[in-house]
């Protein structure tokens, strides 16, 4: 939580124009975020010890991609209180089924959800885990 009790959120997605649109919707509202375009980089901050409510994650990046990362979090024991969802134009049944089986508490499709949306449903995530 930051200064005014809002959710502290890290967005995770190689897409710079996306990235700065849901960072500014958060922004808006009160939330701390934390905007990085690549997993590795996240994998650093969370490592430092960032304090994060939720994790906004693209699963299609380079190098890194979101389930590897999930995965690593998961193996490591990290960000173990923070809602991790995912956002990405990821269809795949398989890889949905993969991150829930990861233990991700919401899994948002980009092409069909506006950025109000997107924001709408991390709330209900949120308050739901009483963050």
């Amino acid at each position: 939580m930051n200064k005014e009790g809002k959710p502290t959120v890290l967005i995770v997605d190689d897409d710079k124009f996306l990235l700065e649109m849901y960072s500014t919707k958060f922004k808006n509202l009160g939330y701390e975020v934390c905007a990085i375009t690549n997993a590795q980089e996240a994998l650093v901050k969370i490592r430092e010890g960032i304090s994060l409510d939720a994790i906004l994650l693209d699963i299609i990046m380079p190098n890194m991609d979101g389930m590897e990362f999930l995965e690593t979090l998961r193996k490591e024991k990290l960000a173990d209180s923070s809602a991790i969802i995912m956002l990405t134009n990821e269809t795949d049944p398989n890889k949905i089924d993969r991150a829930k089986s990861l233990g991700v508490a919401g899994y948002i499709v980009k092409a069909t959800t506006i950025p109000s949306q997107v924001v709408e449903e991390v709330e209900k995530i949120l308050k739901s885990k009483k963050i």
